[in-house]
């Protein structure tokens, strides 16, 4: 994920209009946020993360944010807020939320792209906003200096004011529609979705999900909310876990160790990051699989099975550190 240079671009111009330290300013934060993650995936794992623990799923098995009480919404931004400073170790502002670079930055989460609400006491400041929709599995965030000329000053009880839809194009996009970490429950098939959450029984809504729902990356909030239990990533393991359980069908479940992200890899799978897995069911590779990409397991060479392959125990995986 990397940031657009067009919109970098057209944001040096804009800062070249007489505002007062904004281009010196701007660029700063910005350079320092990019030092911190310069592709994205730390911010994207935030807004993954902070979604996550509003659905709560261990505890309400929910997995779509329109499920979410207003009121749960409505502390979405305050919890973007300090999880973002949590993760990057932002100083606390003296008059807005972050000092980035030595610069005060107010932080603005919306759900809706463009509805960013600013306070009065913003005027001036730097405001970073943020946005990310799990039906759309997107995110942006870009910095924007506030003047009073650029917002819509609405009617709302708490005066805060939006951005005008003509002037957002003064933002400076760090990310623009960058991906966010898939919701697989929220985009898998319904059907497949309704016979994963059919069982009485946590281990077996977990095999289910694992038979279902192969070759994607597996994020372990929807392991949680899946097996609604505290030891929720024993249930994905060997010892009675998913993993010895789909062995007899040919499934295999790599997780974020390196020998499974590598294997997943030959595979011309995605690998598993942090805390994630992928499922696959694979075959010995025999001479009709020659265009296919193998992974070598336990001194055989193994492939993706085809619709027309029939199911073979899986091998075992190798286990060394995880990525953890």
């Amino acid at each position: 994920m990397l940031p657009f240079d067009e919109d970098v671009a057209a944001a040096k111009r804009i800062l070249h209009d007489g505002l007062p330290k904004q281009d010196d300013e701007l660029l700063k934060v910005r350079e320092q946020i990019q030092a911190l993650d310069p592709d994205g995936h730390r911010f994207a794992s935030v807004l993954r993360d902070t979604i996550d623990m509003l659905l709560n799923g261990e505890t309400t098995g929910r997995y779509d944010w329109k499920t979410l009480f207003k009121t749960e919404k409505t502390h979405a931004g305050t919890l973007v807020e300090i999880n973002l400073q949590r993760e990057f170790k932002f100083a606390d502002g003296l008059d807005m939320d972050y000092q980035i670079a030595g610069i005060d930055v107010d932080c603005k989460y919306s759900q809706q792209f463009g509805g960013w609400m600013i306070p009065p006491e913003a005027m001036g400041h730097i405001c970073l906003f943020v946005w990310a929709d799990d039906h759309k599995s997107r995110w942006s965030a870009g910095l924007f200096r506030v003047r009073d000329e650029w917002l819509n000053h609405g009617g709302n009880r708490d005066s805060k004011l939006t951005v005008k839809a003509e002037h957002r194009s003064r933002i400076m996009w760090l990310w623009r529609n960058a991906d966010l970490p898939e919701n697989v429950l929220l985009h898998m098939d319904p059907a497949d979705r309704e016979a994963v959450f059919a069982s009485k029984s946590g281990q077996q809504r977990l095999n289910e999900l694992f038979r279902r729902v192969q070759q994607r990356r597996i994020g372990r909030n929807v392991v949680r909310t899946v097996a609604q239990q505290k030891d929720y990533m024993k249930r994905v393991r060997g010892n009675g876990g998913s993993r010895s359980a789909l062995r007899s069908e040919g499934i295999l479940i790599m997780g974020d160790y390196d020998s499974h992200r590598r294997i997943a890899e030959q595979l011309g799978l995605p690998p598993s990051r942090e805390g994630e897995f992928v499922s696959a069911r694979v075959v010995a590779a025999q001479s009709h699989h020659s265009h296919l990409p193998r992974a070598s397991i336990d001194s055989c060479d193994w492939v993706l099975a085809t619709a027309e392959d029939p199911p073979e125990t899986a091998p075992k995986l190798p286990a060394h550190t995880s990525l953890l």
